[in-house]
């Protein structure tokens, strides 16, 4: 295990080990990209279960290691690689059919990623690499794929791959069209909720940033992002997930003490639905408010990778499109709530503005919920769309405890009003 190499691995955002004891670090697959550059497989194995791989290009040099995509001329090699459709080594890279690369005149790293790394090129591609490498077919690649060449506007087109020849398939990267001028979901709601805590007279109607137009417009995308996915993959019937939730609720009641007094009555609303037909299709798998993007035309959708926690198989698994309804709901009440997380401020105003924050997330997710029915999105049945919200915030809940305790109360709170309503 080479020390340089295993102190800079745990020293990056991306690297998801660090609550766990490293036992080895060996490189599985090193291709010289430049005589000074290497595209590495790093298999990392830990003392308390199943290893990882980790992809990682370095600058190797003066017996130090350092990441080299920061270097504008290192990641424009990557895509110079790519609009080339070039093999090296093992690895091949290639562009779609028809796709038009930019120059890479500029290229910068983006700094707000946790599990990936995304290089910006002349604010027209973004090339976002692969850090932990799983084989199999990856979602992201495959529905942006899919979305684009349906012509959806809700996506931006994928433009290149990087992947590894030989053996199962195992996606490294993936470029596609720079959304410049667009903003985030989230910083948005953020935004129409900072308004409403300055104005704590005014209801959420009155406040200048009224978020609830673009709630529904965000809502039609979503429906139309689901529309597309279910005519280019299909639709089947399917019983309702009970067992796969009752699994979650375990696991995390394990770990979360504070959810063991709801588990009861969670397990008895899973239950309730056991049996229950429900439509699936391939959906977003992980949405929220950080995954959108409003340009000046439309939403976007962005990051179809699934849930961090799951296998590639199980991302690509079809599902209801409920579950997005569920995160995006969701992330209404964290948008809300979240400055209340921060403590402070005396007891009457703090009420004052919970009780505006709770009026906020109403109305976005009921403009929300109608934009996706105009959009032509199916009506939910209310007690399948709780058991989603109910699954989703469990899974809050255990990210919280271990990550975020003083978020916490957020999940349990959402918890506790489902199984109350």
């Amino acid at each position: 295990m080479d020390p340089q190499l295993t102190e800079y691995l745990t020293q990056q955002r991306w690297y998801a080990g660090r609550n766990r004891e490293l036992a080895d670090a060996e490189p599985a697959l090193v291709v010289a990209l430049r005589e000074d550059i290497d595209l590495v497989l790093l298999d990392v194995s830990y003392d308390d279960g199943p290893g990882e791989r980790y992809q990682l290009v370095l600058r190797q040099g003066d017996g130090e290691v350092g990441d080299a995509l920061g270097d504008p001329e290192v990641a424009n090699l990557l895509l110079r690689l790519i609009a080339d459709s070039a093999t090296v080594g093992p690895v091949s890279f290639a562009a779609e059919p028809d796709a038009e690369l930019p120059a890479g005149e500029t290229a910068r790293v983006m700094g707000a990623e946790q599990s990936n790394t995304s290089v910006v090129f002349d604010e027209a591609a973004i090339l976002k690499l692969f850090r932990r490498v799983t084989s199999g077919v990856n979602p992201d690649i495959e529905l942006t794929r899919v979305l684009g060449r349906a012509g959806s506007p809700h996506v931006a087109p994928l433009l290149g791959t990087m992947s590894l020849d030989g053996g199962p398939e195992t996606a490294l990267g993936m470029l596609a069209r720079f959304a410049d001028n667009a903003a985030e979901g989230w910083d948005m709601a953020v935004a129409s909720t900072r308004d409403l805590y300055a104005e704590g007279d005014l209801y959420a109607n009155e406040v200048g940033g009224d978020f609830a137009g673009e709630s529904e417009r965000l809502g039609q995308s979503v429906a139309a992002v689901h529309a597309t996915l279910a005519a280019e993959l299909g639709t089947a019937t399917a019983p309702f997930p009970v067992e796969t939730m009752l699994e979650r609720l375990a696991a995390v009641t394990a770990s979360v003490p504070q959810v063991r007094e709801y588990a009861a009555a969670i397990e008895s609303r899973y239950r309730a639905l056991d049996g229950q037909p429900i439509t699936v299709q391939r959906i977003h798998g992980d949405l929220h408010l950080g995954q959108v993007l409003r340009t000046p035309e439309t939403w976007l959708l962005i990051d179809f990778e699934g849930e961090p926690g799951q296998s590639l198989d199980q991302r690509r698994t079809p599902d209801s499109p409920l579950r997005d309804v569920a995160g995006i709901l969701r992330s209404y009440q964290y948008a809300a709530f979240q400055r209340l997380t921060e403590g402070g401020g005396n007891e009457q105003r703090r009420k004052q503005l919970a009780a505006r924050a709770r009026e906020w997330a109403d109305r976005n997710r009921a403009a929300f919920c109608a934009g996706y029915a105009e959009g032509g999105g199916t009506e939910p049945d209310a007690e399948l769309l709780a058991a989603y919200e109910l699954d989703k915030a469990v899974y809050e809940a255990g990210y919280e405890a271990r990550h975020r305790p003083h978020w916490l109360d957020l999940p349990l709170g959402a918890i506790a009003n489902i199984v109350s309503g």
